[in-house]
């Protein structure tokens, strides 16, 4: 039998000062339900709740209340009632008053009034507090009161804003397993917002979970943690690994280099994928048993579980240095020319294939007319460079006779060699000049092809990315001098949470099962 809808919300946006805080949000509620609208601040949860509450006017949509639309209808005459985060109680009355505020305002008989704070005292466990004054209670018994106070007038849904966010861990959580045993126990929806994860999959029947301002699932807390909808769900909910794979077949999933079965549902071959791995689904075997191998880089005990940090691979580096030089060309003025060129790196192994073109690019060689900055062409190159280390002149020379020399070093090959993860990075030392690192539209890709940088697998050549450049510079404001740039193929860490420790530099395996593999597409 399907639940009947007691909250519907249809296409519901609204924007302050000009900002979207909801934009196009729809989403039933079924009476009876814990149900928790789930997300960061900012992301438009409260201000849903505000606008079935009747505190804020939606600028478009509807809201229908047990299929009635009661977007015209004020706060007081809604049948819900709010717990407020502040719990906004009166100070000036004692915990009786308080509760029965709500039906003495409706001028219900004393008696009943009697009867019906007696029943939510008992309901809330603080039976005996009649008379105690608000400013003696605690913070969990102020929250409680709130609520007997809500729940007196026996509305239909319970809205609670954030209730729990003021108090401490422990009372923290006692009181969300309260909540749950009142929510049961009175029969009626709660709707609640939080933005703490782990609440949610606390207390929740179905979690709402949010993000600027779209709604972004919705579901059980085993769905929502199991079966992430998104790469935002995946990792707002709990902690994961997501890691880049591809889909090579109807059953198998490619990440790291290797094939893995899992559930690939309707997604194409070649789908690029995110692979989501929970730390809790990750086992820790000997080395030699890893369907993954990695090394332990960081533990932490944390009472029943070890979190750890298993790096399955570091990525290989290579450090450069880059040389840059202020740009100082020369001038012949009886033929109003300039012309300019920098020093520059060769290997040994690329002597062979040296050419014009080639020198030119590698030393920035340029010439221009003084008067009009037009081009003017390089018309001789004068080198002889040999194929041993050293250093060797190189002259430019325009057919004018404008002429500029610099020195081509040639130096071995600079590479390194991952011999764990069978991977090499190649990268040459290069000079620049400072004008050229300033006017640099994309800086990581010109310093990778200055550089020449390359990586490979030493398994079967495959070219391997080079994902991260960094250097110690301000491009700029970058002077003269000598500075480091590092090029790093990508690397792989796994968050795993295990029963038994394994400490910092332990070789170890990874195991999981195909069940333990939840595909998302990658928003970035």
């Amino acid at each position: 039998m399907e639940n009947k809808k007691i909250v519907e919300f249809k296409n519901i946006s609204k924007s302050f000062d000009g900002e979207a805080v909801l934009k196009d949000v729809s989403l039933d509620i079924n009476e009876n339900e814990f149900v928790t609208l789930l997300g960061p601040s900012g992301c438009g949860k409260t201000t849903l709740l505000r606008i079935l509450g009747g505190f804020v006017e939606a600028d478009s949509g509807a809201v229908l209340f047990d299929g009635k639309d009661i977007g015209d209808l004020p706060a007081h005459k809604r049948e819900l009632n709010t717990v407020f985060q502040r719990y906004a109680l009166f100070p000036h009355l004692n915990v009786y008053e308080n509760i029965a505020f709500g039906l003495k305002i409706k001028k219900e008989p004393n008696d009943i009034i009697k009867q019906k704070v007696a029943r939510m005292l008992k309901l809330v466990s603080l039976e005996g507090f009649e008379n105690r004054k608000i400013t003696q209670l605690s913070g969990g018994q102020q929250q409680r009161i709130a609520i007997a106070r809500a729940l007196i007038n026996e509305p239909k849904v319970l809205l609670l804003d954030e209730p729990l966010s003021a108090l401490d861990a422990k009372l923290r959580k006692e009181m969300q397993l309260e909540l749950m045993w009142i929510q049961k126990e009175v029969g009626i929806t709660f709707i609640f917002v939080t933005h703490d994860q782990e609440e949610a999959l606390t207390m929740s029947d179905k979690i709402v979970v949010m993000s600027e301002g779209k709604i972004q699932q919705v579901g059980t807390p085993s769905e929502i943690y199991h079966r992430p909808a998104n790469e935002f769900v995946a990792r707002f909910v709990g902690t994961t690994n997501i890691i880049d794979g591809v889909i090579t077949d109807k059953e198998t999933v490619v990440f790291e280099g290797k094939k893995f079965k899992c559930n690939t549902g309707d997604r194409l071959i070649g789908d690029k994928v995110g692979v989501v791995i929970r730390p809790e689904h990750l086992e820790v075997v000997p080395r030699e048993n890893g369907m993954l191998k990695g090394i332990v880089k960081s533990h932490v005990f944390k009472g029943v579980r070890h979190d750890m940090v298993v790096e399955t691979r570091a990525g290989t580096s290579i450090t450069i240095k880059l040389q840059v030089v202020q740009d100082k060309p020369i001038y012949n003025e009886q033929e109003s020319e300039k012309i300019s060129a920098s020093d520059f790196l060769l290997d040994i192994s690329d002597i062979d294939e040296l050419d014009k073109v080639t020198i030119e690019t590698l030393a920035s060689a340029e010439a221009w007319d003084s008067e009009t900055d037009e081009r003017v062409a390089i018309k001789e190159i004068e080198h002889d460079i040999k194929k041993e280390i050293g250093t060797y002149p190189v002259t430019f020379t325009t057919a004018a006779g404008t002429s500029i020399t610099v020195n081509a070093v040639v130096k071995q090959e600079n590479k390194v060699e991952s011999k764990l993860f069978r991977e090499e990075i190649y990268a040459m030392n290069i000079f620049k000049k400072v004008e050229d690192i300033k006017e640099s539209i994309a800086l990581d890709t010109d310093l990778e092809m200055w550089a020449n940088a390359s990586a490979w697998s030493l398994v079967d050549g495959e070219k391997v990315e080079i994902s991260e450049v960094k250097y110690d510079f301000d491009p700029e404001n970058i002077k003269p001098g000598i500075y480091e740039v590092t090029f790093s193929t990508e690397g792989y860490e796994y968050l795993v949470s295990s029963t038994r420790p394994y400490y910092e530099d332990a070789e170890v395996g990874l195991v999981f099962s195909p069940e333990d593999i939840h595909l998302i597409e990658r928003t970035n």
